[in-house]
């Protein structure tokens, strides 16, 4: 890339270095052309209007892409479901075409980030995001950069794109809800509503929904039972450290896998997390009564999503995992989970 000052009229199809001002007095003050604009044939008369006799352009080597070029080349790091538009300024924007959890790979985009000459800034990697809804931006910062660079990118992505969406899919709902005092009566449940608009917000709905006392053996057997023909099941109350809380015992006597009892997130510590036979098992803490969003929040996407939740995916929450519980609650663009 090389700085040249040339005439005016013979600049078509050169790029410009830099902004040109116009000022009209007393209604406009601004830029008439930005740097990087590639000169046409009507351009030349609004120069010659401006004063612009001479100007400074840049003559890109067949060696390097201007910053439009580059950016055309990194559509091709787009991943599944995901769509792109511009570029504007050389900036190439990704949105999501289907609402559904981002799946951001981190160690590609810090080896795009290595490379010189390239930004690349994406959102969190396991956030749900909605259809349309922009999720990173790439470009080069000069106005041309060697192909080589942007080859590079291209190569990196081959293997595996830094960017995807999973798109939600319904999911047949079941819901436990134990504690004597409900079974007997003698209070409400309170959590069925709430979990209610959770599951809805996907898209799906609570399909069977049983109340049941602090029995071992009877909650054990509605696992069991609801696993037959639910996707997925949600208990709540008994998850604490009482010995009378007996629901963390009957999901384990059902032989499921408990990947975590326990989440190093705030609220919503308890919270545990299964699978039977691949179904997913949530053992829901009472914080979901008292908060709007807690650990629960950050895991359901995957649910939703098809993508089975592994215990680096809980141990990593610790890191961002505290919730500064905001009067005015943005959940899921605030920081709250985000690792």
């Amino acid at each position: 890339m090389r700085k040249k000052k040339i005439d005016v009229k013979n600049s078509v199809g050169k790029i410009l270095q830099h902004d040109i001002t116009e000022v009209v007095p007393g209604k406009f003050k601004g830029v008439a052309f930005k740097k990087g604009h590639i000169i046409k044939e009507s351009d030349i008369s609004k120069f010659l209007k401006l004063g612009k006799e001479k100007i400074w352009t840049l003559e890109i080597s067949d060696k390097e892409y201007h910053e439009n070029e580059a950016a055309e080349k990194f559509k091709g790091i787009t991943g599944e479901n995901v769509i792109t538009t511009g570029p504007v300024e050389g900036k190439i924007t990704f949105v999501s075409k289907k609402t559904g959890l981002l799946i951001v790979e981190k160690e590609i985009v810090n080896k795009i980030n290595k490379i010189p000459d390239i930004l690349f800034a994406t959102l969190h990697s396991g956030v749900s995001v909605k259809k349309g809804e922009k999720i990173a931006g790439i470009r080069i910062i000069p106005l041309a950069t060697l192909r080589s660079r942007v080859k590079k990118v291209l190569n990196i992505s081959k293997t595996k794109k830094p960017l995807q969406i999973l798109p939600f899919k319904k999911k047949k709902t079941g819901l436990i809800i134990t504690g004597n005092e409900i079974a007997k009566g003698r209070i409400k449940d309170k959590f069925k509503p709430i979990l209610e608009k959770k599951i809805e917000a996907y898209g799906s709905n609570i399909s069977a929904v049983k109340i049941l006392p602090d029995e071992k053996n009877l909650i054990k057997e509605e696992i069991l039972l609801m696993a037959k023909s639910c996707d997925l099941i949600l208990i709540t109350g008994g998850m604490s450290v009482d010995p009378d809380d007996v629901t963390k015992l009957a999901i384990k006597e059902t032989e499921a896998k408990i990947i975590s009892y326990g989440v190093p997130a705030l609220p919503g510590n308890m919270l545990l997390v299964a699978y039977l036979n691949e179904k997913p098992i949530f053992g829901i803490p009472a914080a979901s009564l008292f908060y709007k969003i807690t650990s629960l929040d950050l895991f359901l996407p995957f649910v939703f999503a098809d993508k089975k939740i592994v215990k680096s995916n809980i141990v990593q929450r610790g890191y961002g995992g505290f919730c500064s519980h905001c009067k005015v609650c943005n959940f899921p663009q605030c920081g709250f989970g985000k690792c």
